[in-house]
């Protein structure tokens, strides 16, 4: 299937997927640039929720979105994308906003530390803290309901995978992990197709990719193949919470979601995973102007709500009016 003419559209609109710039953006031009294009792109007003407010867990800078009406709700513990090295709390408050209402869940996004400041394991580290923290107060986070969960995008879904197999190995319970579009192998050695089909023009380069697993886990090969940081590479998955994985077609990091999916599968781990015709990565931050992003979120979301709120049912709030 070709690109999705929204999504080519909005690439041409925000000027994304092009040629990289030469010379290449410091780490700075890249965390403002980020930030400019998540604002651009987000709904405007933002999504309404019962309430939004910044804290710290565990010593982590979070965000908690809270559904409307209040009561007893799932929580779940939002890892952003970023590539390690990008991305905060305001570039993925659209998103989190919206896994807030359409799963009417308790959702803390995570402030984690960046790289190149914090390499690995900081980010894990962080996320591990303030996953530990929420699951284990059930009565502040979810009013009681005891249901959890993790999600994530991109580098924060490698998160998300890593904390799933650590709590696993913990034994405390988690309902359900959504991955969307996940980096989950940051060895380079495991030949995937995507990332040599789409390396260039499809708003995520390869090039890129290579350089931020470089600034996260150095150039040590044993770091990077560690579960920690390459939950595809972890011990065992056997025992991981039930999984929503989804990435579009035309993303480097599709052959590493598929890939994450099959292992989870063959553990006897339950997923449903998607491969979203004429998609690029970031389809998540795209929902808001392209219909086919928007359908494709609208799905995830709507089996990571069927995990958490099983009586409630999938379908959900999700055809809501923006």
């Amino acid at each position: 299937m070709p690109l999705d003419p929204d999504i080519a559209a909005l690439m041409d609109r925000f000027g994304v997927g092009g040629a990289p710039p030469v010379p290449p953006p410091d780490t700075a031009e890249r965390r403002a640039g980020n930030r400019r294009l998540s604002l651009a792109l987000a709904p405007d007003p933002p999504l309404a929720v019962g309430s939004v407010a910044d804290d710290t867990l565990a010593g982590v800078p979070v965000r908690i979105y809270r559904p409307r009406p209040p009561g007893p709700a799932p929580a779940v513990v939002y890892c952003h994308g970023g590539g390690f090295i990008v991305g905060d709390l305001d570039t993925h408050d659209a998103i989190c906003r919206r896994l807030c209402r359409d799963v009417e869940a308790v959702v803390v996004a995570v402030g984690y530390r960046l790289a190149p400041e914090h390499p690995f394991p900081a980010a894990y580290e962080d996320c591990l803290a303030v996953a530990r923290d929420v699951a284990g107060h059930p009565e502040r986070f979810g009013g009681g309901s005891g249901v959890f969960a993790l999600a994530g995008d991109s580098a924060g879904a490698d998160l998300a995978a890593a904390v799933a197999l650590a709590l696993r190995d913990a034994g405390t319970p988690v309902a359900a992990q959504l991955l969307a579009y996940p980096v989950t192998d940051l060895t380079g050695r495991g030949g995937y197709p995507s990332m040599e089909e789409y390396a260039t023009g499809y708003v995520l380069t390869t090039a890129e990719i290579e350089e931020q697993i470089l600034l996260y886990v150095g150039n040590d090969p044993g770091t990077a193949a560690d579960g920690r940081a390459s939950p595809l590479l972890a011990e065992y998955h056997r025992g991981s919470a039930p999984a929503v994985i989804g990435v579009g077609e035309f993303d480097p990091l599709r052959d590493q979601a598929m890939a994450y999916a099959r292992t989870l599968e063959d553990a006897g781990v339950p997923v449903r995973a998607h491969l979203y015709p004429g998609l690029v990565h970031g389809f998540l931050a795209y929902d808001a102007l392209a219909p086919a992003a928007d359908a494709a979120v609208a799905e995830l979301l709507g089996e990571l709500r069927a995990l958490v709120r099983p009586t409630a049912g999938a379908a959900g709030p999700t055809a809501a009016p923006r």
